[in-house]
């Protein structure tokens, strides 16, 4: 038996090609994740975000909130990061996003959760080997208010592409 651990592996593919989605079909993202207040003042300070609601609870509380807000688009990755195991994992190019709404503010302490919806597949028209692939993803909080919602694409592998 080989020494090298590397020599046993088993390759495990992961993800989801082209034919594995279909219109309607609905995922629950597993985990979810807790955001700290270290989380969105690193966040905030390495992306130079210098609102001071992200980073500065008396001004937070000087406009109406009980500590600071969580920097939007780090709740956006959170999410957007949850449905990457059972929609994009595989790989692809990204194609694009819209329709992104925020909801309601996102605090220290605040646990997300993510879910979407295939809500379109079709053939790539200029390239036959993918298809283009679009979720509704959103997320929640942890008494399952909506917290955002958006739409997104991909380009997925075909299993077997023709030609």
């Amino acid at each position: 038996m080989s020494k090298d651990f590397r020599a046993r592996a088993k390759l495990r593919p992961r993800g989801h090609l082209y034919e594995d989605f279909s219109v309607g079909q609905e995922f629950v993202h597993h985990w979810g994740r807790t955001i700290t207040e270290s989380d969105t003042i690193a966040f905030s300070t390495l992306t130079l975000s210098f609102n001071p609601l992200y980073f500065n609870a008396e001004y937070a509380r000087a406009h109406g909130h009980d500590s600071i807000v969580v920097n939007p688009l780090l709740v956006f990755n959170v999410v957007l990061g949850l449905s990457v195991e059972d929609c994009s994992e595989i790989g692809g190019p990204f194609v694009g996003l819209g329709k992104l709404t925020y909801h309601k503010p996102v605090f220290p302490g605040d646990t997300l959760y993510s879910r979407s919806r295939t809500i379109a597949c079709r053939l790539s028209a200029s390239n036959p080997a993918n298809g283009i692939v679009t979720w509704h993803t959103e997320g929640r909080n942890q008494h399952d208010d909506p917290v955002l919602d958006f739409e997104r694409s991909n380009l997925v592998r075909l299993r077997a592409p023709k030609g």
